[in-house]
């Protein structure tokens, strides 16, 4: 079982990563092979090698994600099914939680970054807890935030 990061302390660089919410969500998204191909190898390697981290919002945007109706088709996975995901998430990742200093972190990345507030969030934790990347098609690919450099690894 993991460990997770209580979030009190701020962690030097380490070589992990942070993984966005659309990586969990792409495992589980048929529609799209190469990137549900590509995610789950990732996702496998990071376990293999613990070197991926998640978020506490991965983890219920990926709950909210995945149990909604998307554009009049059924969800991507019955609730019941989300919420063992999410479980074995849980125990499968260390898992990072927020707090003051993170949110502020946060706040920074919307005005220095102009990001949306939920991808100043996620940006915040791997700044807060000393991540080298964040994964992520929602970034500037190979731009770097702060100290975090967005990678997309749907871009071959």
């Amino acid at each position: 079982m993991k460990s997770s990061a209580a979030g009190g302390e701020r962690t030097s660089t380490i070589v992990a990563a942070l993984v966005d919410t659309n990586i969990l969500v792409y495992r589980f998204d048929h529609s799209s092979p190469h990137k549900q191909a590509t995610a789950t190898e990732l996702l496998r390697k990071g376990i293999a090698q613990d070197s991926l981290r998640l978020s506490h919002q991965t983890i219920v945007e990926f709950v909210s994600s995945v149990t909604r109706s998307r554009r009049g088709e059924k969800p991507l996975m019955p609730r019941s099914e989300a919420f063992r995901e999410a479980e074995e998430l849980l125990s499968q990742f260390v898992i990072l939680y927020p707090n003051e200093a993170l949110v502020r972190t946060a706040l920074r990345g919307t005005a220095a970054y102009e990001l949306s507030w939920y991808d100043a969030h996620m940006w915040a934790y791997a700044e807060h807890y000393g991540l080298s990347e964040l994964l992520s098609e929602d970034f500037e690919h190979g731009r770097l935030y702060g100290t975090v450099r967005a990678v997309n690894p749907f871009i071959s």
